[in-house]
Formats: C-alpha cells, structure tokens, sequence
C-alpha cells in the first residue's frame, strides 16, 4: 500500500471537532478529538478514539468520567487551545474559562453544546489510540451554531 494514498484517502473520512475533558482529583485532563461518534440510542452511548498517553485518557482512566464539547463553525481558535499541554489556572482552563459539572469534569463556559458521560468501555486496540465508550448521563444544548469540522480548517488528523 502506498503511504501518501492511505494517508489522503484516510483524511477524507468526515470528522468533527470536540474537546474532551475529564478530572481525577487534582488532575486535570483536556484535549481537541477528532474521533467521535454516536454509538447507540438506548442507552446513548458515544465512542471516542483518544490518546493513550494524554492526561485526558490518563483521568477518564480513572475517574471513569468526562465530558465531550460540540464546538461551533466560528470556534478554531478554542480548539486550537487545546492541541497543548492542559493548563489549569483559577476559573481557566488551557485560557478558557470553565466550571465543574455533575460529574467534576470541567465544563468550558464558551461551548455552545456538550454532553457529560461515565466511561462504559476502554477498550485498547494496540495503537497509539484507546477507544472510549460513554455513556451520555446529561446534555446542554447552550446555542444553535453548525458544528467546527476538521475540513473547514488547515488541519489534518488523520491516514
């Protein structure tokens, strides 16, 4: 298989944007996915490809919670926030201002949507990448914004 075919036909597998964040105690963990989907109605599951060597995979790990932010068309620098080593400040969170949910995990005041969940499922599939399995326990729907996607920005995860 030729690498540079893989890599560009992978790239065109349609991906959303998302910061997903989790706690575990003091620890805080945060970081920009691309990998997510929905996976079941009832219950109502997601499931996420994330790093397995990211504090964010490290605290979902352990505390079993996170949270899983929809951001909006006009939100790239957000994302962009969070391609870095997670900061946590009074109140902020990598420069975004956050509070704590229902579960602990940090909430980021500017999303215009995320959903919180316990973690169902790590499932690890011998790559640099664990599958996590959630379970959505509760939603805020904050406004009506067309989602940020990857191919709307000079980004590529992915191939």
């Amino acid at each position: 298989m030729d690498p540079k075919v893989k890599q560009k036909t992978l790239r065109k597998i349609s991906n959303g944007m998302y910061v997903v964040t989790s706690r575990d105690g003091d620890h805080v963990g945060a970081a920009t996915v691309t990998w997510l989907s929905q996976a079941s109605f009832v219950p109502p599951l997601i499931m996420s490809a994330i790093r397995t060597d990211s504090n964010v995979f490290a605290c979902m790990g352990k505390s079993r919670a996170a949270a899983v932010h929809i951001l909006g068309a006009h939100q790239e620098e957000l994302a962009r926030k969070f391609l870095t080593t997670t900061k946590l400040e009074t109140g902020m969170l990598n420069g975004e201002p956050f509070t704590d949910g229902k579960t602990m995990s940090p909430i980021l005041v500017n999303a215009p949507a995320y959903v919180e969940c316990r973690v169902r499922h790590i499932i690890d599939t011998g790559g640099d990448h664990g599958l996590v399995v959630l379970e959505v326990i509760e939603a805020e729907y904050r406004m009506d914004a067309p989602p940020l996607l990857i191919a709307g920005t000079r980004w590529h995860y992915g191939g």
